[in-house]
């Protein structure tokens, strides 16, 4: 497995339990207008590292091709 292919899964995980954290005290501690705000670190939670998977992927094929 290429190193930034392990570094992507560590910091995958570390971002998805800080933004489940999150998530998990704006729902405990919110009032019932404010518990909408949980999605935005929900969200996040899943795009910010599929792009950080797609930028690594892309450095991986242009360092191929040169």
């Amino acid at each position: 497995m290429a190193l930034w292919k392990k570094l992507w899964l560590l910091f995958t995980v570390i971002w998805v339990i800080v933004a489940g954290l999150n998530a998990g005290t704006i729902l405990a501690f919110a009032e019932d207008v404010e518990r909408g705000k949980a999605l935005t670190p929900l969200f996040l939670a899943f795009a910010v590292p599929a792009l950080a998977y797609l930028l690594g992927w892309l450095w991986q094929a242009w360092r191929a091709r040169r």
